[in-house]
């Protein structure tokens, strides 16, 4: 599916899913994901920080697929650990999501994730 289509997408939708490889299975694993798309890079947040699940399976394998209703991607997970640019990242959610079902949904801020589309 040709990128711009999948940009397009990412602009107007809220969720997407992610697919990751599980650390101790081996599996495939999809899980629907909020995410912030700026420029050329997808801003993730887990849910309960570093001690999301999806999470520790990326800082095993950082290869990521994402799916935004049929149009989809390989990428490369990076972990974002420096306060500064996770602080950034949750600000963006905030932004997009409201600070609201910011607060509601999310537990933990210690992490981030970033991906850049190629």
């Amino acid at each position: 599916m040709p990128t711009d289509n999948l940009n397009d997408r990412l602009c107007r939708y809220r969720q997407i899913k992610l697919g990751i490889v599980g650390r101790k299975t081996g599996r495939k694993i999809s899980h629907p994901v909020w995410f912030v798309f700026q420029g050329e890079k997808l801003l993730l947040l887990p849910v309960s920080g570093s001690e999301t699940q999806w999470y520790k399976n990326v800082l095993e394998n950082p290869e990521i697929r994402i799916d935004a209703r049929g149009a989809a991607a390989k990428l490369k997970a990076k972990p974002l650990t420096q306060p500064k640019a996770v602080k950034s990242v949750v600000e963006k959610f905030r932004e997009k999501y409201g600070a609201g079902d910011v607060k509601k949904y999310y537990s933990n801020f210690d992490v981030a994730v970033e991906a850049a589309l190629d």
